[in-house]
């Protein structure tokens, strides 16, 4: 064709950037990739002669699949068993935007969940406009309102933001320590350990989706939480979990271990003052399967082993379709 650019050439090197805009929309980073991966496929069928800036058609197609997504998982959203997180990424994955602006790095779960708290509409206004400086002109036309209408869906989206608060990051030593400890702690069942390292008011949230045990509501205050982690430790009477990852998990403190059970868990630990003010325990097997073919590859394929069929788990191949390398198309 003619005149138009290369479809792989353009898409490439925008296409974390992509699944950062999905992931921040959805909150799963395996629908992320899929809906980068269908942007490509449209991408590749248009006619890209036709389109003057290719970063922004991409933008806005990925930003309206997000949205028809959203439409289509909202009854099951209503209906999820326990609290909801979102799932979670290790860091050094792939990138998700080069965008420099305010949030534009945050992808902390509280900063995830807030996203989650605001319209479809809201969100996407706010990530594409303050996140990806997408004009409000071109939002007008994507959602199909006035440009003064998206404009007050980005001051409530703002508004939103600014009520909920920023914890202040946590330097690499520190969290490397505050994570092992609370990984010693809560394995001993150490309750005096876990004091020292809790905020009076720290919350615990576990998403096991009603496919494995978990706490169906948040658990609220460091006394409830030492105990639950003591009585934990004082049942299992098993080996400890093997860890397969100590470091960050959406820019948090936190592990990964291998559970009884043969399937992964992740552990992210929110920081506020020193001490650990939030929880967040993702166990839904469903939304752990990016993590375990990421920990698979670091470990040469040997170190998470695959599921029995007792327990439902999307392996990697169901995850996520690739992008085809240059050379196969």
């Amino acid at each position: 064709m003619p005149g138009a650019p290369d479809p792989v050439a353009a898409f490439a090197p925008l296409r974390a950037e992509l699944i950062g805009l999905a992931y921040r929309m959805t909150g799963s980073w395996a629908t992320a990739e899929d809906i980068a991966q269908e942007v490509f496929l449209r991408w590749h069928g248009t006619d890209r002669a036709q389109v003057e800036v290719p970063r922004a058609w991409l933008l806005k197609a990925t930003a309206r699949l997000s949205l028809d997504h959203l439409k289509s998982a909202r009854h099951r959203r209503e209906a999820y068993v326990g609290p909801w997180l979102p799932e979670p990424v290790l860091d050094d994955a792939e990138a998700p935007q080069q965008a420099a602006r305010e949030h534009a790095d945050d992808l902390s779960v509280a900063f995830l969940l807030t996203l989650q708290r605001l319209s479809p509409a809201e969100r996407a206004v706010f990530i594409l406009h303050d996140l990806f400086e997408t004009p409000f002109a071109e939002l007008a036309g994507l959602l199909g309102r006035a440009e003064p209408a998206v404009r007050k869906l980005a001051s409530r989206a703002r508004a939103r933001l600014q009520e909920e608060g920023r914890n202040q990051p946590v330097g690499d030593a520190e969290a490397r320590r505050i994570a092992g400890a609370f990984l010693a702690a809560s394995r001993n069942g150490d309750e005096a350990a876990l004091r020292d390292l809790l905020a009076q008011d720290v919350v615990l949230h576990s998403d096991g989706g009603g496919i494995r045990q978990a706490a169906l509501n948040p658990i609220h205050g460091a006394d409830k939480v030492g105990r639950l982690y003591a009585s934990l430790a004082r049942k299992r009477g098993l080996p400890p979990s093997p860890v397969l990852h100590l470091g960050r998990i959406n820019r948090l403190p936190g592990y990964v271990t291998l559970e009884p059970d043969g399937l992964p868990q992740t552990v992210a630990l929110e920081i506020r003052d020193g001490r650990i003010a939030t929880i967040y325990v993702v166990r839904n097997p469903e939304k752990l399967a990016a993590v375990q073919a990421r920990l698979g590859k670091d470990r040469g394929g040997k170190g998470v082993p695959a599921p029995g069929p007792a327990l439902p788990f999307r392996g990697p191949a169901a995850a996520a379709r690739r992008l085809p390398a240059p050379g196969n198309r």
